[in-house]
């Protein structure tokens, strides 16, 4: 037995014509303050981009984005996508027009610049005209989507392009001639890099060993294709001679640093601080290290032989880690936050501070690194809150500032625009759209460049 479903039937109250009126007004007024705030929005990201390029966010923070969420309180995608925006913009001169004039939103705007380019930006534009928010988000997924096509055709083109040949010329000498993937090229050529400075210390050192100088050697220094030669065969005798298997990730990416305990304790001690292979680095860096990592303690005679060699140690034990993990949550720097981060001794062991949690704080490898390398302070107050400092001694508080704010923004604003010679009135973004049936296929076949070629391997993006 079917049971009768409750259907409620809202009643249609026609407004009389004064409420029509003002809901009227209403809307228009909507439409216009909307537009005056994407025109001010353009000028904000102007502003932003400046920024950016102008590294204002380097004190101390990792990216613009990051400035953007400390400074003025935006979600971290929402900042990163207003920088990506800006940026964006920077190339593409008729939608930062658009958007300046109130023309286009936001929205759409931040839409047209995932795909659009200075050769595509004029016809994206007039679809941003044409259409509403929703109907510039399906064109571009459909965009994106042929751009991955072409994309992915491209990369396995190229893929299957990959060759190396190698063969002995009439001299004898070996001829290698090849094509590799951008990711592998890119692997080689570090290893290269790697090798040419191992080779050079190699030489140097014999070179100060024999006292020599790099003038005093009666023959030629190497051109930059001999030594990549004698890069390479470092290479390939460094891979038959350890094998081919790289071995642990554990073990792969030990760094062992080797440092004078005097250099711990001041960084304008006379003593060493080099890793494993010699190559010297700061004693910050030293002390960085140091705050959170195994150590042991070798004890050594005038000339230099290891008398006594202690067991190795943990600077933060596993239980007093777990502490400092649930107390701090992530990174203590300012504006921050990173869930993942190392243990800081504010006063360093070196220096007499214990490894209590009173002493200890998390930080993240960049910030780390600025405490230690780039000058910034942290201490811990009475209270038991920590205060940080720039290198220059000024305080960077936990949270900024609040702006002060007029008591009329939106008069203020709207004289702004006013100044900059802005016509915005309630139709100024309003779209060309008559309600007809947005046909994506056949959007992306007539905008697109490369969509032609490609529409009958796409099915998906057939019109409707």
């Amino acid at each position: 037995m079917n049971t009768p479903s409750c259907v409620s039937i809202a009643p249609v109250i026609e407004p009389t014509a004064g409420v029509a009126a003002h809901l009227d007004r209403l809307g228009d007024e909507i439409a216009e303050l909307s537009a005056h705030l994407d025109a001010a929005t353009a000028h904000l990201l102007d502003l932003i981009r400046e920024f950016d390029t102008g590294g204002g966010w380097n004190t101390g923070f990792c990216s613009c984005a990051a400035w953007l969420t400390w400074r003025v309180g935006l979600d971290r995608g929402a900042a990163r996508e207003r920088v990506r925006v800006a940026r964006a913009l920077g190339t593409l001169p008729r939608l930062a027009q658009a958007l300046a004039r109130g023309e286009l939103s936001y929205s759409k705007v931040r839409a047209l610049t995932r795909v659009a380019t200075p050769d595509t930006e004029e016809r994206l534009f007039a679809v941003g005209r044409a259409g509403t928010a929703e109907h510039v988000e399906r064109i571009v997924r459909g965009w994106r989507r042929v751009d991955r096509l072409a994309e992915a055709k491209e990369t396995a083109r190229r893929h299957k392009s990959r060759a190396l040949h190698v063969y002995q010329d009439e001299d004898g000498m070996v001829v290698i001639r090849g094509r590799l993937a951008p990711e592998v090229g890119a692997v080689l050529i570090q290893a290269l890099t790697a090798a040419r400075e191992a080779l050079y210390q190699k030489a140097h050192a014999q070179n100060v060993s024999a006292g020599t100088s790099g003038a005093d050697v009666s023959t030629e220094p190497p051109t930059m294709p001999q030594q990549q030669a004698d890069a390479l065969a470092l290479v390939a005798e460094t891979a038959l001679h350890h094998g081919i298997d790289p071995g642990a990730p554990g073990e792969r990416y030990q760094v062992v640093v080797h440092v004078d305990a005097p250099v711990l304790a001041d960084a304008d001690a006379p003593g060493q601080s080099v890793l494993d292979d010699g190559t010297h680095v700061s004693a910050e860096t030293s002390q960085r290290l140091a705050c959170d990592a195994s150590r042991v303690v070798m004890r050594h005679d005038p000339d230099g032989r290891i008398l006594e060699v202690g067991a190795r140690t943990r600077t933060i034990p596993p239980a007093l880690r777990r502490a400092l993990h649930h107390r701090d949550r992530g990174c203590r720097f300012p504006g921050c936050g990173l869930r993942f981060g190392q243990g800081h001794h504010i006063r360093h062991w070196a220096h007499g501070g214990p490894t209590t949690l009173s002493n200890l704080t998390m930080l993240c490898r960049r910030h780390h690194r600025a405490v230690h390398e780039d000058g910034y302070q942290v201490e811990r107050q009475p209270d038991g809150e920590l205060r940080f400092r720039r290198p220059d001694g000024r305080p960077l508080p936990e949270s900024p500032p609040l702006p002060a704010v007029p008591a009329d923004p939106v008069g203020i604003l709207r004289a702004r625009n006013d100044e900059r010679g802005l016509n915005i009135h309630a139709r100024t973004s309003m779209p060309g759209w008559l309600g007809e049936r947005l046909d994506v296929g056949w959007a992306i076949d007539v905008l697109h460049p490369l969509a032609a070629p490609l529409t009958l391997e796409r099915p998906s993006l057939r019109p409707e």
